[in-house]
């Protein structure tokens, strides 16, 4: 490692919706890398490697769909690196654009992508290859259907109610409404998330993240760099990945390898993420979280696995409270997060980009007063591959 600190210098993101049918795929990549070039100050010379954040090809109906984004990226001549990590894919990307400065390989890199799920019609039958073929995929599985399952654990274990998942749902759209990249803005009740449609019980419609197109960008650069030209940034400071079992059946039953109320490789993340930073109390020392959430009741074992409460369960409670609004003790998701606009290959991205912007105080009116601190997640594959990142100003 080059012993160099690795700061964020520019980011971009696309506003996010349900259909782009004006901009094509590689044109919408290049709405988030435009805006964050020109927020770094920055022309494509400077790029020495691009990292590329994609979901799978059968979200775009193109295999090796990569391809498509070279140009749109500046990457033509460039090391040029894939990343496919399900819902985990943005935040994946940009820790391996992390570790291509912080190795000391390069000085500066653009990581990049975008996404049009809301235009790649049924992204559950996609999603449902996710499980075993044999045994899992037949039920079907989806992704709403397993998490609706956690629910009902977290439910048994926590005492969460719907009302309580309802909860999640105003206070994220509440802070949606202050974000104008945010795909979903409509501020609803508590009644009107009760009153919508049952999709898999106790998850109602609008517990559920939306399919949403949009692009996102992040510029990032050696603290040497930085410095040798006078530039401001923010820094990554904690760095993790985790793995969990592949196996739903594993996290069931009277011995599960990992309780599918938790998010058990989230908090594993968390702790090497935490560690590197030097970070001993979360509850205490972080200022904002941006965690990756796409339905309402998952934001619960997530706050948990972030210790930002003292023990499980406890996040239901708080929330009550207020404490995780903006202007309460311990803002989350205070753009929107995944609850409010979700192109998956960016989605964990936007989670960092939003973290970085509320520690350097450019989020606008979703702004957190005195973030120094904040930290981003994101979940990917069948709720079983996690990252996180710590961000300080």
């Amino acid at each position: 490692m080059s012993g160099d600190r690795v700061g964020i210098i520019g980011i971009g993101q696309s506003e996010f919706c349900s259909r782009r049918d004006d901009a094509s795929y590689p044109e919408l990549v290049r709405e988030g890398v435009v805006r964050a070039m020109q927020d770094a100050k920055l022309d494509f010379d400077a790029i020495e490697a691009v990292v590329y954040s994609l979901s799978p090809d059968a979200m775009i109906g193109i295999g090796n769909a990569e391809r498509l984004g070279v140009d749109a990226v500046g990457g033509r001549n460039k090391p040029f690196l894939r990343i496919n990590n399900g819902g985990a894919t943005g935040i994946s990307a940009v820790a391996a654009a992390y570790y291509h400065v912080a190795s000391g390989l390069c000085d500066v890199v653009l990581t990049a992508g975008a996404d049009k799920i809301g235009e790649c019609g049924d992204s559950q039958t996609v999603l449902n290859k996710i499980w075993d073929p044999s045994y899992e995929r037949p039920l079907p599985l989806g992704t709403i259907n397993m998490l609706a399952m956690s629910a009902v654990r977290y439910m048994q274990r926590c005492g969460m109610t719907e009302e309580d998942m309802a909860r999640v749902t105003v206070k994220n759209r509440r802070h949606a409404s202050l974000n104008p990249r945010a795909h979903l803005r409509r501020i609803v009740s508590i009644d009107d998330v009760l009153a919508s449609r049952l999709i898999s019980w106790p998850i109602k419609l609008l517990d559920c993240c939306p399919q949403s197109s949009g692009g996102a960008a992040m510029v990032l650069a050696s603290e040497t760099f930085i410095r040798d030209n006078h530039m401001d940034a923010v820094w990554i400071t904690g760095v993790g990945h985790a793995a969990e079992t592949y196996w739903m059946g594993d996290r069931m039953g009277n011995k599960p390898t990992a309780d599918h109320a938790d998010a058990h490789a989230l908090g594993r993340s968390f702790e090497k993420s935490y560690r590197m930073a030097g970070i001993t109390d979360p509850a205490r020392q972080v200022h904002v979280a941006e965690l990756y959430a796409p339905f309402s009741n998952t934001e619960f074992h997530a706050i948990d696995a972030a210790r930002l409460v003292s023990r499980p369960g406890e996040s239901v409670a708080r929330l009550r409270d207020g404490e995780f609004e903006i202007g309460g003790r311990m803002p989350v998701n205070p753009s929107g997060g995944t609850l409010c606009a979700n192109a998956i290959a960016v989605t964990a991205m936007a989670r960092v980009a939003e973290a970085a912007l509320q520690v350097w105080g450019r989020a606008g009116e979703h702004q957190v007063k005195g973030a120094r601190l904040a930290i981003a997640s994101g979940n990917g594959g069948d709720h079983q591959i996690f990252g996180t990142m710590v961000i300080e100003g």
